[in-house]
């Protein structure tokens, strides 16, 4: 690469769009959230965006990045917008109620105490309690905060839940729609229902990270990049709430639970389960994160939640130095008061794998048939794959085999499956 006359750096074709989806990733959320304060609706502030990405497609190759290029793409969309009202007529107005909205918030600022621990100005925030808005399907919130926030496209989005793209860009459509018809502001909650709509963020930000830590479906048994754009929205929704103890806890709970990645499948991307891991390939400088962002949650006081409950368990594991010497009567312990905090089926059927870890087989097949009697679970693979589990150990293995022919034919995930279906088979 050289320098231009400008100082920008000019470039082949192949590493300005490298470069230019480096920025996209990075400051998408802030780029997006800058214009929607502008021109006051998400949905066009994202399309003024989009527009500015392909004008720097067109640009750059050929007169160079700019030193500050999101900055570039920023001025770009904004001069877009002005553009938009000049045609629209409506120039004069809308430059005069910019100004006086500038106005206010100065006078504002004036009369402003120095500072206010309660207060949240932060336009990022704002566009992520959009994303995460209440009158948006789960699935829709994970794309759009995928999209928006996280800077992925929607083919990437795809890929990562084993979609075809034409339905990611149908959720991402409609629920541009949505907000747009529910006239959503572009405005962090009020302290009334901010806890509410932060738990529906939370809730977001958990279940992206699962899918790849634990694929429901397709080839690979993780998607771990899934799980590392989740841990990167976390790690920006705590800098920008430090005194939320959940956002903190969650954090934990994924550094911790990401730390064991490199040891769960082996080079040809089969499933490696906790037993058979070589802990020295353990991420340790993530359990070092997860580990203060847990102490961190805990300073903030209150107790811990259900993430906070979550991220102990997982730092019993990768405190270990093995299986056998895993402090499995605690972990049992913290699974009962998750339980009490947030009741699960399924966090009883982890309690049952735990306690056959401290207690014994038999203890923990009780408490499987119980949750299978119930029917909590019913059509949920991991139900009979832990029973069967129990019952190989019990030495019952003409019954293990035929639980884990039942967890392999409702398992979505193809190495899942194959894994399930060797236990079935073997002798």
């Amino acid at each position: 690469m050289t320098d231009d006359h400008d100082g920008a750096m000019v470039g082949s074709t192949t590493d300005v769009e490298r470069t230019i989806a480096a920025v996209w990733r990075i400051e998408s959320a802030k780029i997006v959230a800058t214009l929607t304060r502008m021109v006051g609706d998400f949905s066009q502030a994202e399309d003024l965006a989009q527009d500015a990405l392909l004008e720097a497609l067109r640009q750059w190759p050929a007169d160079g990045t700019p030193r500050n290029p999101a900055a570039w793409l920023t001025a770009v969309a904004k001069r877009r917008a002005i553009d938009g009202w000049r045609r629209q007529e409506r120039f004069d107005d809308r430059i005069a109620t910019i100004a006086y909205d500038l106005e206010r918030e100065q006078a504002d600022a004036m009369d402003a105490d120095p500072w206010d621990p309660d207060a949240i100005d932060d336009d990022v925030l704002r566009l992520v309690f959009i994303s995460c808005h209440p009158v948006l399907s789960r699935e829709a919130s994970v794309a759009l905060t995928l999209r928006v926030i996280g800077g992925l496209s929607s083919e990437e989005i795809a890929r990562a839940f084993v979609v075809p793209t034409a339905t990611v860009q149908q959720r991402i459509v409609r629920a541009k729609k949505t907000l747009g018809a529910a006239k959503v502001p572009f405005e962090v909650p009020s302290r009334q229902e901010y806890a509410e709509r932060l738990s529906a963020v939370l809730g977001v930000l958990y279940l992206i990270f699962n899918e790849g830590h634990a694929a429901s479906s397709g080839a690979d048994w993780m998607r771990p990049e899934l799980s590392f754009e989740a841990i990167r929205l976390t790690r920006v929704l705590t800098a920008l709430v430090p005194r939320e103890r959940d956002a903190h806890s969650l954090l934990a709970l994924m550094e911790l639970t990401a730390a064991r990645f490199p040891a769960r499948v082996d080079a040809k991307g089969e499933p490696i389960l906790l037993a058979d891991q070589n802990r020295g390939r353990w991420d340790r400088s993530r359990i070092s994160r997860g580990r203060a962002a847990l102490e961190r949650a805990d300073a903030v006081g209150h107790g811990r939640g259900a993430y906070g409950l979550q991220a102990a368990i997982a730092e019993c594991h990768v405190i270990a130095a093995s299986v056998e010497s895993t402090d499995w009567e605690r972990i049992v312990v913290l699974y009962e008061a998750l339980g009490r905090v947030a009741p699960s089926p399924i966090v009883e059927l982890n309690r049952a794998a735990a306690v056959a870890m401290a207690t014994g087989a038999a203890s923990a097949l009780r408490i499987i048939d119980r949750i299978a009697e119930s029917g909590a679970l019913a059509g949920y693979h991991l139900l009979p794959a832990t029973r069967g589990e129990m019952l190989l150990r019990l030495g019952r293995r003409e019954e293990a085999r035929s639980e884990f022919a039942t967890a392999a034919e409702l398992a979505g995930n193809d190495r899942e499956r194959a894994l399930l279906e060797a236990k079935a088979s073997a002798d």
